[in-house]
């Protein structure tokens, strides 16, 4: 697609099919900047609704691809400014959301070649990055997302941003404090690749004591610096005695009825829970546990609803243990 007359020539069928191709990677672009998959779901309509109706704009000097990443940080931005006109503070995203695995691995192949790409592809959907970048000012955050996870030249996202380059350049220096500042201090340790056979067991021991409600052993696998928050429920809980006194607080232990099911978001490891209803002869979505491990112990823990379940195409209930 490289001439205006060309994309005003096509059919709206048509040009949805060439849109379409783009829908993943806009999606994630857009949950980057806005760290909700829901949000992300609209903007991404309002992206292709208003890449339609504007589709004589598109002059051919980038590709169709670019020109849809430029109308879809728009209406980020739009969106932010509307709804969210103050970033995050205090190291709560309360709209905060997780990302299915199996809707990343839709995603264009990366060049196996590049491994930085890789790494970078993979280090900025964790729900670490999410939540730092979520404290950055909708521009600055713009700025870094387009420069450093995207790769944009600057003198590209001063056009989009209608700045000069002098102001991006500023604008990118001031998100990279913003996000060191943001950042937990072990991360600059992450090494990407599979999760390690370690990391795997430490996992299914988790999981085997959630089930079981086992405070004692739950608490002797995190780390002392433990952060732990229930997106949109607001409360950040930092600290191993704190998180342990808000589990016994909050009636989860003595809990009995659960089972887990394994799953992966943002990358990172995950359980979903279910609890037993006598009433529905099975066992009913709970909550889901997104979890961060560093150093062979639990950093983060990321509880969230089960509104979330269907996203990650987990089953709508469990039968009765022995009915399988």
């Amino acid at each position: 697609m490289s001439t205006q007359m060309r994309l005003e020539e096509l059919s709206e069928p048509a040009f949805t099919g060439l849109a379409e191709r783009h829908r993943r990677e806009l999606h994630v672009h857009c949950y980057r900047m806005l760290g909700s998959f829901e949000d992300a779901e609209d903007t991404v309509q309002e992206t292709f609704l208003r890449a339609w109706r504007r589709r004589e704009t598109f002059e051919g000097r980038s590709t169709f691809r670019a020109w849809l990443y430029r109308i879809a940080t728009n209406a980020c931005l739009d969106l932010l400014a509307k709804a969210r006109p103050e970033p995050a503070s205090g190291g709560e995203v309360l709209w905060l959301q997780p990302y299915p695995d199996r809707l990343l691995d839709e995603l264009p192949a990366a060049d196996a070649e590049a491994p930085e790409a890789l790494a970078v592809a993979r280090e900025t959907i964790e729900l670490a990055y999410l939540i730092a970048v979520q404290h950055l000012a909708p521009r600055p955050r713009a700025v870094l997302i387009l420069r450093d996870v995207l790769g944009w030249p600057a003198k590209d996202v001063a056009e989009l941003l209608g700045d000069s380059v002098n102001s991006v350049n500023s604008a990118l220096q001031r998100a990279r404090a913003g996000m060191r500042e943001h950042l937990p201090a072990e991360r600059q340790d992450w090494t990407g690749g599979e999760e390690s056979p370690e990391t795997l067991d430490l996992v299914r021991r988790y999981t085997e004591a959630s089930v079981t409600t086992n405070i004692p052993v739950l608490a002797s696998m995190v780390r002392d610096d433990i952060r732990s928050a229930m997106p949109p429920t607001p409360g950040l809980y930092v600290g191993r005695d704190t998180v342990v006194k808000y589990w016994v607080e909050s009636g989860f232990e003595g809990m009995t009825g659960l089972r887990a099911v394994p799953t992966t978001a943002n990358r990172q490891p995950a359980i979903a829970y279910y609890h037993w209803r006598k009433s529905e002869g099975a066992y009913l979505p709970l909550t889901m546990d997104v979890l961060r491990v560093t150093g062979g112990a639990i950093a983060e823990i990321y509880t969230f609803h089960a509104d979330r379940f269907p996203r990650f195409g987990l089953p709508e209930r469990l039968p009765a243990e022995g009915t399988e």
